[in-house]
This record gives structure tokens, sequence and C-alpha cells, in this order.
């Protein structure tokens, strides 16, 4: 009977190459709705309660800040999800867009 013998080499510990790049997370988007001359008021606010589900006292308060300063911030989401708002804005006719948050 052969004895057993020991491991034919030696492990060996790799190093991990080096990485100088540091992995940063992905910033927000900030999602824009923008005042225009067709959309009442009240749809506005219906809008933003239905997409967001905001309370009607907050899509009420967005409403005004498109209208009195032309732009409203009414999100900040990861990319992907910034992009299904602004496309669900657009197909309620609004004007939206996204931006990287600062």
């Amino acid at each position: 009977m052969a004895q057993a013998s020991g491991p034919a080499a030696t492990p060996v510990r790799e190093e991990l190459p080096d990485t100088a790049e540091e992995l940063t997370a992905d910033l927000p988007w900030d999602v824009i709705v923008w005042d225009d001359p067709v959309n009442l008021m009240s749809y506005v606010v219906f809008v933003f309660k239905r997409v967001f589900g905001f309370p009607e006292h907050l899509a009420r308060k967005l409403m005004l800040e498109v209208h009195e300063q032309g732009r409203a911030l009414v999100a900040s989401e990861p990319r992907e999800q910034a992009e299904r708002y602004v496309k669900e804005l657009h197909r309620y006719g609004l004007r939206a867009t996204m931006e990287r948050a600062s």
C-alpha cells in the first residue's frame, strides 16, 4: 500500500490586480417638469398625484412651482426610474426632462 504524499505543489496566494480606480455609486437623476401654455393647473396636479402618488398638498405645491418659476424638480431617482418617470409624464402630455443631480 502506497503512503499518501503531501500536495504536489505549495499553493500560491495570488494578489488581486491593483485597481486604482474607485467605484462610485451612480448619482441620482433629477426629473424636471417644465411650464407650458397648454395644460391646466388642475390637470398637472392630477398627473403628479397619479404618476408619483403625491398627496394633494405636495402635488399642488409642485404645480405652483412649475407655474411660477417655469420648472420644478419632482423626483431624484436612479437613471432607469428617472427615465420611466419622464416617459410617463410625456404620456400625459407634460414637458419633462432629466439631468444628473449635482
